[in-house]
């Protein structure tokens, strides 16, 4: 009995987890469509996320498509089918590798620090002091961060796509040899529309998904410093997870048959 008590137990906290997620993940995106919405605070969290996260996003988009080049050389020329390599890297790119890396890469850096910071002010009783002040903690805290994270996110990873693929390029026709007009050509001319917006759409979601777990760990941290390193870790780790499988789902709204 005292094994199925703790399946229950289990159970019980899994849905009250869940039930208090969705709640808090309502009153923040409803927040952005009534008033006050403040526009300050959104702007400081799109000049956070968006522009001070453009140094790791621009740097991991750069090697990762000059690692693609030289690993599509070494699978592609066995088949003597090196001409295929623009398409494969600039479809991996626009796909799937920037918008999960780019995603990955600001859920590591932008998710911690929103939940490190929310979890700080509930330990410190700014939360409550908001409150006490008549002005709602979620829309002011987590509704800017929201929006910030769901505007920034395809402006980022759009701008990965373009090194991502700069990087490859520069690799191919500087080591490879590759002649540069036909290596943009195939680029350019296998890339459609759909590529690189269902990237943005993917981004857009993971965007969402990164400040809805940084705000609600640390939203509902525990007490003390050891709840503020649980609360970062915990939304590190819930975003990464989220990111992965909701890019499969999107995947396979966008590209199923």
């Amino acid at each position: 009995m005292e094994y199925v008590s703790s399946i229950g137990r289990y159970a019980l906290n899994f849905l009250a987890i869940l039930g208090s997620s969705v709640i808090f993940s309502f009153s923040a995106i409803v927040g952005i469509f009534f008033a006050p919405l403040y526009l300050k605070e959104v702007k400081n969290n799109l000049i956070v996320v968006g522009f001070f996260s453009l140094p790791v996003v621009g740097l991991t988009a750069i090697f990762t498509g000059a690692v693609l080049v030289l690993q599509s050389y070494v699978g592609f020329s066995r088949f003597s089918a090196e001409g295929s390599i623009p398409t494969v890297v600039v479809l991996s790119i626009t796909r799937e590798l920037g918008p999960v890396l780019a995603g990955l890469m600001v859920a590591g850096r932008v998710g911690a620090a929103m939940a490190a910071e929310i979890a700080t002010m509930k330990v410190t009783e700014q939360i409550d002091a908001l409150s006490t002040l008549a002005v709602n903690p979620i829309k002011y805290l987590v509704t800017p961060r929201v929006i910030a994270c769901v505007i920034t996110l395809p402006c980022l990873v759009l701008i990965a796509d373009i090194i991502g693929i700069m990087g490859g390029y520069i690799v191919a026709t500087e080591k490879l040899g590759f002649n540069k007009a036909i290596y943009l050509k195939n680029t350019i001319h296998y890339l459609e529309f759909m590529d690189v917006f269902s990237g943005l759409v993917k981004a857009a979601v993971f965007g969402l998904i990164i400040a809805l777990a940084g705000c609600y760990n640390g939203y509902k941290a525990g007490k003390g410093a050891e709840g503020v390193g649980a609360a970062t870790t915990n939304a590190v780790v819930v975003a990464s997870v989220f990111i992965l499988i909701l890019n499969y789902l999107t995947t396979e709204m966008f590209f199923s048959k």
